[in-house]
């Protein structure tokens, strides 16, 4: 009887010392853990890259806001053959010494089946000039011929790798799609009067002709596009 008191003694004594050993989860450890969590799911959750269009490309649609309120997208024109895509805005010094020549360009190749459509990139919190407002205000004032239209979400021109305004992009159909083929400058001087290449006329020149342009990419120059998203600047 003595011996079975004592053998429970003992196994009581073990059990006790192995709870107090047994390791304690502080507030720490807890802390420590939720940021582990934290970090994790935000690695997991981190935006895709941007995948950018390049030349041969089929461009997507888009449907952006007009200067008049109305919604516009590619497939508002299912006679053209291609579009000329531009990526332009209000107070940029650049934007504004192109006006004329834009126009003009529409004017003539629009007839042709290749329309201009100008879209406005910025974020007008960072430039009040290039407000909605006054999107309506300068197309009334310059008599725009070509829809002006807004990337308020800054959604569109990142597909296109636009980085300055202007930025010229001219797509072709081919069967379904509509194809990359011109990126770059609208020609080689920002004063008219100093032009010795027409970049963008030539390339549309070339398609008429069912050729391919060339060069079919050159440098943009201009002012950059505003926004508070780095990530949507191709590099």
């Amino acid at each position: 009887m003595i011996k079975q008191s004592l053998i429970m003694l003992l196994f009581l004594g073990l059990f006790t010392a192995c709870q107090s050993e047994a390791p304690k989860t502080t507030a720490t450890d807890e802390a420590e853990k939720t940021e582990q969590t934290a970090e994790t799911q935000e690695e997991t959750t981190e935006a895709a890259p941007i995948k950018r269009y390049a030349l041969g490309d089929a461009v997507a649609d888009f449907k952006l806001k007009n200067v008049d309120g109305k919604m516009v997208s590619m497939a508002d024109y299912p006679e053209a053959k291609g579009f000329v895509v531009i990526f332009t805005c209000n107070h940029c010094p650049f934007s504004i010494a192109y006006e004329d020549r834009i126009i003009a360009l529409d004017k003539k190749y629009k007839e042709l089946g290749y329309p201009v459509i100008a879209i406005n990139p910025n974020d007008p919190e960072l430039n009040a000039d290039d407000s909605y407002p006054k999107m309506q205000e300068r197309a009334k004032e310059k008599g725009f011929s070509f829809p002006y239209l807004f990337d308020e979400a800054q959604d569109v021109f990142p597909l296109f790798g636009a980085t300055k305004t202007p930025h010229c992009f001219l797509l072709n159909k081919e069967g379904d799609a509509l194809k990359l083929v011109y990126k770059g400058a609208f020609d080689d001087s920002k004063e008219a009067e100093e032009v010795s290449k027409n970049f963008l006329a030539d390339a549309l020149e070339a398609l008429l002709k069912n050729e391919a342009p060339n060069p079919n990419s050159t440098l943009a120059f201009g002012c950059s596009i505003k926004t508070n998203d780095e990530s949507k600047i191709a590099e």
